[in-house]
């Protein structure tokens, strides 16, 4: 999933990132923050909440579905918002509610056995269409006019596989060499490090204090503290760091290896449902945490969203009456568009207003399942939020999945694509958009922060910064969740209009990520604009909404869950 916040960059590995925008300092929860006041492009969070406070007004549960990876379900700033399944009576066995769904209590898990087991890693699309539609394309004379569209779809799709799979690239051979040297080198200088401050475990941030006098000792400091610092890794420990690159490069491997050899089908092994017959949809388990590792990429974008604000205690999240329903279809590798089109009509079907989705790839084999969800969420009046993706890429001319452009080219009215922001910007106009982030004057619609956000991660009472345009879209589902507390009339059709049109225009000119050339927001996005709550609520305060009255009230379950480890 090309969305995910933790992975390595490989510019970073390589030392091209320099811009003030990783290097310099940032306070924790900067994206909340008010630019006249603080400096940073924030979303004047306390200047919102001073707003509906002024006009007496009340909040209404808004459920936000988060589509990702898992959710650290005891997490001390999340357990008090989690959703929990009011007509579901926790671990009895019995799907007490009727839904398919066996003690579906948080929300349900679309990468797991009946026995227990979960999918945690996969191979990654492009792979995957290559082989599985060689056969039917490879070493033949087609004729696209003669294609039906969806035919033509296949076909398409296959030949952009072709030439990323078994296109030979040397240059991608090189990188692949240079990564693994890269890895090496690091695991070499971190075992010199733990001998040498006589601990195995160590933070970035006790490197960097750590003044070693030997020579050899010095030079693996500067090595390993670098890259750890290049991708904002000062709070991240040496093995959490180290098991991360170790992913990362092994996910290059993997697809190196794909030109000759199909991958392997991580999924099926465990999930054991008929993939190809949609009908076959009540498989899986209840388990959305599944593991700390696995839970790292959700956890953390659900506090972005609805970590409990005031509670004394780590984070604040954007919206303060939230409910997460946590929908686990996410691996490491690519997700697969059965699982997504299915837990987006589990959100619908169970009441979420919001869904974010902090994925993506490019290709999407059976796209019609996703459309025809996407349809049925738009019917339903539930707001889709999506991120642009980190590749630095215009995605109006390039493949970014899911999209709202749909197969017959028609485009919903409940879809914002949203792409990444930084804190703040310099004289030589970086660090306002982010250096990772896709961008399109016709795809993307907004910019959101995305460059070091902190909030939770598995393990009770952890925080982290990660970065990516993962964390920019839920920062653009809690505000719209926000919106929808406070003004419970409004459609999504207007909560996307409110979220857009109020987006404020940055002073002067900002950077092109893929080009690096000064350019306006304008020309990389729809809108030309970072999102801001306090202007969005202004907005949402003048409009009339199309929506009767009813607020969604939050159900209490006569039995109480049991908390997942």
């Amino acid at each position: 999933m090309n969305s995910i916040g933790k992975r390595i960059s490989f510019f970073a590995i390589c030392g091209v990132i320099s811009s003030s925008l990783f290097a310099q300092e940032v306070p924790k929860g900067w994206h909340m923050m008010d630019k006249t006041a603080s400096g940073f492009y924030g979303l004047s969070v306390d200047k919102a909440y001073e707003f509906v406070k002024s006009k007496n007004l009340k909040s209404n549960t808004v459920i936000v579905a988060v589509i990702d990876s898992g959710i650290d379900t005891t997490h001390e700033d999340l357990k008090d918002v989690l959703w929990r399944n009011p007509k579901e009576i926790p671990g009895n066995g019995i799907d007490d509610d009727k839904n398919g769904y066996i003690d579906d209590v948080y929300g349900w898990n679309f990468l797991g056995s009946r026995d227990g087991k979960n999918v945690e890693q996969d191979s990654y699309e492009a792979a995957r269409v290559y082989h599985n539609q060689k056969t039917k394309w490879s070493d033949k004379e087609i004729d696209e006019s003669k294609l039906a569209p969806q035919e033509l779809f296949d076909y398409k799709a296959w030949k952009r596989a072709e030439g990323e799979i078994a296109g030979g690239d040397k240059g991608n051979a090189l990188e692949l060499v240079f990564l693994q040297k890269a890895y090496n080198s690091c695991m070499k200088s971190d075992s010199i490090i733990r001998t040498a401050m006589g601990k195995d475990k160590y933070t970035g941030k006790e490197l960097g204090a750590f003044e070693p006098a030997d020579p050899d000792v010095k030079k693996a400091k500067t090595a390993l503290y670098s890259l750890m610092a290049g991708n904002d890794a000062i709070e991240t420990s040496n093995q959490d760091f180290l098991e991360g690159f170790g992913d990362y490069v092994n996910g290059e491997l993997k697809k190196a290896e794909a030109a000759e050899k199909a991958p392997k089908n991580y999924r099926d092994d465990i999930v054991k449902d008929n993939y190809y017959d949609f009908n076959d949809k009540f498989y899986g388990n209840p388990d959305v945490m599944a593991s700390n590792k696995s839970a790292l990429h959700g956890t953390h974008v659900s506090g972005i969203i609805a970590a409990s604000r005031k509670n004394g205690v780590g984070m604040d999240g954007i919206a303060d009456n939230v409910k997460i329903m946590m929908l686990r279809a996410v691996p490491d590798g690519d997700e697969h568009d059965k699982d997504i089109a299915l837990a987006i009509r589990y959100a619908v079907d169970n009441g979420a207003q919001v869904i974010n989705m902090s994925f993506g790839k490019g290709y999407s084999p059976e796209k019609k399942w996703v459309d025809d969800a996407v349809r049925y969420a738009e019917a339903k009046g539930v707001l889709m939020v999506h991120a642009a993706g980190n590749d630095a890429r215009n995605i109006d001319t390039t493949f970014n999945y899911p999209t709202p452009l749909l197969l017959d080219n028609k485009r919903p009215n409940n879809w914002i694509t949203v792409g990444a922001s930084g804190p703040n910007n310099n004289e030589k106009g970086e660090g306002l958009t982010a250096s990772f982030s896709n961008y399109g004057k016709t795809e993307v619609d907004v910019f959101a922060p995305g460059v070091k956000i902190y909030s939770t991660v598995p393990g009770g009472n952890t925080y982290q910064n990660l970065q990516g345009t993962s964390m920019a879209s839920p920062v653009v589902a809690g505000l719209a969740a926000f919106i929808m507390e406070y003004y419970p009339t409004l459609s999504a059709r207007q909560v996307k209009e409110v979220i857009e049109k109020s987006a404020t225009q940055p002073e002067g000119k900002v950077k092109d990520p893929g080009t690096g050339d000064d350019v306006s927001l304008a020309d990389i996005s729809k809108n030309g604009g970072f999102v801001n709550a306090y202007e969005a609520i202004k907005l949402a305060s003048t409009m009339k909404g199309e929506k009767k009255a009813a607020p969604v009230k939050p159900v209490k379950s006569t039995v109480k869950p049991k908390v997942q480890g």
